[in-house]
């Protein structure tokens, strides 16, 4: 039997115009400069800077009708010209408003200088005096070396890859004998292929003392008990005093654990944060700017201007002159886009961070975590009047300046859980106390997560030990035992 159903779906799709928005809005100061800076190259009908007066801009405009052939005369009522002539409609956009900060300095995006870690490395084999067979090895090693600096692959793979890849048949003997060699370059410890091989080549190439003697010999001998922190057990086996083995803990802790992350040569790019907005305490109270890097001085081109005004005033208007406009037409719908979504996106910016600061004003006037109030991306969307999704795009990559530093607007979100009271408090303001619990904790013997929930409690927070542990593990705080000293 057949059924017929006739569904009414509603649904909203959004134009190219407002993905390009939502686009827009998402970007960060130094993104959004450099889009702004492909829209003035790709669109010649929009210029940037201020507008120059009309006599600097007026230009004879060849207006002769033998240019063109009457017999290609055509009809323009199909194209508005008055509307890309009218003052209102081609807009000399300054956004230099109280609102805006000048921020007039410059800043980059440098390039870290310099040779590969690789190149710096082989430049380094280049003063040993190795035979042939040994130099492709070592070469063939230092190309092995990852970004931390360690070699992470079994001999045997590097023996099998030298014979298919290198024509280089050799042995596991040989090619441990050219690592040696290689754990003499610098910077110490690279080409090692574990933590524990890391950090005693950086101990066997220190001035020899009482301390790095014994750091050598319980990383070598006893590592083990070593990362698991097990002291009782390394004070038996090796029969010393505490003081003993604090300074030799000294000793390992000070060495580098990833040596290929401290070469400057590695050409990653180092990244700037240039905040969006700025937030200042003025007469006690709280002031808000945009950074007036997204507020540039736009304005359509007069000179598209000038064009429009010669094909109105020509009397017969060729097939070819037609074509002209059109394109013109479309230069100065886009150009008048882009400088409508500009100044959405900065309307939009504005009133969101102003939400933000006004629901948070206890902590940006005092910058304790602890007076962050609960708050979700829809009680900000809520409050303005936009999409959540607007809001998301505002807060997941912009910076705001405050007198506490640089932050992430983001990290200003977090759920609520009640208090013993049954008052909503935020989860930051109990990772906050949880990291200071633990900051004044007795180090000889850490508080572990069960405790940890106990004291939370007596505070007026009741959350489980389960929650416990979670938060500590994003606050990157190890268990008890990791982080107990002697």
């Amino acid at each position: 039997m057949l059924k017929q159903h006739l569904q009414f779906k509603l649904s909203q799709k959004l134009s190219p115009q407002q993905i390009q928005l939502m686009k827009l809005i998402q970007l960060p100061t130094q993104a959004f400069e450099q889009r702004l800076k492909q829209e003035l190259e790709e669109n010649p009908a929009l210029e940037g800077g201020k507008e120059e007066s009309q006599n600097e801009l007026d230009s004879d405009f060849d207006n002769s009708n033998d240019e063109y052939d009457n017999n290609d005369s055509i009809n323009t009522e199909d194209i508005n010209v008055d509307e890309y002539l009218s003052d209102d409609e081609i807009p000399d956009y300054r956004t230099q408003a109280n609102n805006y900060s000048s921020d007039d300095e410059e800043r980059t995006m440098p390039y870290a200088a310099g040779t590969s870690f690789t190149q710096h490395l082989i430049n380094q084999l280049n003063t040993y005096r190795l035979s042939e067979d040994e130099r492709e090895i070592a070469e063939f090693l230092v190309g092995s070396v990852d970004e931390s600096g360690y070699i992470r692959r079994e001999l045997t793979d590097i023996m099998d890859d030298l014979a298919f890849t290198q024509n280089v048949y050799t042995t596991e003997e040989k090619i441990e004998k050219v690592l040696k060699i290689v754990h003499q370059l610098d910077p110490a410890g690279v080409g090692a292929r574990n933590l524990k091989e890391c950090l005693s080549i950086q101990l066997h190439r220190k001035e020899k003392t009482v301390d790095t003697e014994l750091a050598i010999n319980i990383i070598d001998n006893a590592f083990d008990q070593f990362t698991k922190k097990h002291y009782k057990k390394l004070l038996q086996k090796f029969n010393i005093s505490e003081t003993q083995l604090k300074g030799a803990i000294s000793e390992i802790e000070h060495l580098n654990p990833k040596p290929g992350g401290s070469y400057a040569g590695n050409n990653r790019i180092v990244e700037h944060v240039v905040p969006d907005f700025a937030i200042k305490i003025v007469e006690g109270e709280l002031e808000l700017t945009l950074n007036g890097r997204n507020a540039p001085e736009l304005h359509v081109s007069r000179e598209y201007n000038n064009m429009l005004k010669g094909y109105k005033d020509s009397k017969d208007k060729s097939k070819s002159q037609k074509d002209a406009v059109l394109f013109i037409k479309q230069k100065l719908d886009a150009a008048k886009w882009f400088i409508e979504a500009i100044k959405q996106r900065q309307q939009t910016l504005f009133v969101t961070m102003s939400a933000i600061m006004h629901y948070q004003k206890e902590y940006f006037l005092t910058g304790d975590e602890r007076n962050l109030k609960p708050m979700i991306l829809k009680d900000i969307a809520d409050e303005i009047n936009m999409d959540v999704s607007t809001v998301s795009r505002v807060a997941n990559s912009k910076y705001v300046d405050t007198p506490y530093g640089t932050k992430l607007i983001k990290e200003f979100f977090s759920e609520s859980m009640k208090n013993d009271q049954g008052e909503d408090v935020s989860t930051r303001e109990i990772k906050k106390i949880l990291e200071t619990v633990i900051e004044e904790e007795n180090k000889k013997k850490p508080l572990t997560d069960e405790n940890l929930a106990s004291i939370l409690k007596e505070k007026g927070y009741p959350i489980a030990r389960r929650t416990v542990a979670k938060y500590r593990e994003q606050l990157d705080i190890p268990v008890a035992r990791l982080r107990k000293k002697i």
